[in-house]
């Protein structure tokens, strides 16, 4: 049987009635606070402001939408990439803005690094696998996703399966803003895989973009909607959860097929990061209990993502049949952390001197 979550909608519903003074709870005490009491705090502050959790990404709205009816917190999102939330809120330091923001998995220990991150852990820690998250509780996983191709059929009747198959091609290329965006990152890192390569080892994929660069077949745009709405590029290369979500919402959503590479495919996620100078503090933590719950990973689930708690959820059909088959995902491999933690760091000056420079 799967583990009932604290915040089951019901549990939610009866505690979301409290009101109470603010009550600002130490970090030290965070992990063991009474969750009645959280809930009554993160009411009284009545706020939670957040950056790169978009109500169209992962599927964050109904996430939004229910701790508005359930607590009366209401929410302010900026989009930005992970590098960007990072540097805001290094650049704010006390005087923070910021309460929570999504990031990619090699960006967690970049944030706790800098000093940036408050510790929190929801009470469903334990379901959380060891390698996706912090021991200390300065981040988790939310949700898993691996590197897709969306490959526009109606230009390209047949779609490349392979990175092989891409690179062969005459097929225009969305990857994204390299070294800014964990997706495009990503993108990078399971090229280099399919070509021999790996976190370590990147050169083989900057090569294959320089020539796409070269070629004019390089779109360093980070994918969306409207992009693939117009047609901007005949390959997109994202998440699986943007992809598929991306795709449905199109207008002209038959024309696009959402597939793994066969060849070189990584698989990674994005973590809550809690703003250690955060405005609303009590909010920010009430948020990531709320992800973690059983409510809050179907939210996911519905945006396409895989819960990080997948196996200890009840995955309703109609949220299975959204997903892409098992069989696609063989090739499918963890991003090995500690060494794409590191290769990070220098992508984005590599991605301008090697593949961008060479095309100008």
């Amino acid at each position: 049987m799967p583990h009932t979550s604290l915040f089951s909608r019901r549990a939610l519903l009866a505690g979301g009635a409290a009101t109470a003074a603010l009550m600002l709870v130490p970090q030290a005490q965070a992990q063991s606070q009474d969750l009645a009491a959280l809930q009554r705090a993160a009411r009284a502050e009545g706020k939670i402001t957040s950056v790169g959790m978009p109500d169209d990404w992962a599927n964050w709205k109904d996430t939004w939408a229910d701790l508005g009816k359930l607590y009366g917190l209401v929410h302010v999102d900026t989009d930005m990439s992970s590098a960007e939330e990072i540097a805001k809120m290094i650049a704010e330091g006390k005087n923070g803005t910021v309460d929570i923001g999504d990031v990619g998995f090699e960006f967690g220990a970049i944030a706790r690094a800098r000093g940036v991150t408050a510790a929190y852990k929801p009470s469903t820690w334990a379901q959380i696998p060891a390698w996706a998250k912090d021991s200390d509780g300065h981040w988790a996983l939310a949700y898993t996703g691996t590197i897709a191709f969306a490959v526009n059929t109606k230009r390209l009747p047949k779609p490349p399966r392979s990175w092989q198959e891409l690179l062969a091609s005459n097929a225009r290329v969305a990857i994204g803003e390299v070294g800014r965006a964990a997706q495009a990152n990503a993108g990078v890192l399971a090229a280099a895989v399919a070509l021999g390569g790996g976190e370590t080892r990147l050169d083989p994929a900057l090569t294959a973009f320089a020539q796409l660069a070269k070629q004019g077949r390089l779109v360093s745009v980070n994918p969306s909607p409207a992009l693939m709405e117009r047609g901007e590029a005949d390959v997109f290369v994202m998440w699986d959860f943007n992809a598929l979500a991306y795709r449905d919402k199109l207008p002209n959503k038959t024309d696009y097929t959402v597939l793994i590479p066969s060849d070189g495919a990584v698989t990674s996620g994005y973590t809550t990061i809690i703003n250690v100078h955060a405005p609303h503090p009590n909010a920010a933590r009430l948020a990531r209990e709320y992800i973690f719950s059983d409510a809050g990973q179907l939210n996911l689930a519905r945006g396409y993502a895989r819960p990080v708690r997948f196996d200890n959820l009840r995955l309703p059909a109609d949220l299975q049949s959204r997903l892409l088959e098992s069989a696609q995902y063989k090739a499918a491999r963890p991003i090995q952390n500690t060494d794409w933690t590191e290769a990070t760091k220098t992508l984005g000056s590599r991605w301008q001197s090697v593949v961008l420079a060479g095309s100008k």
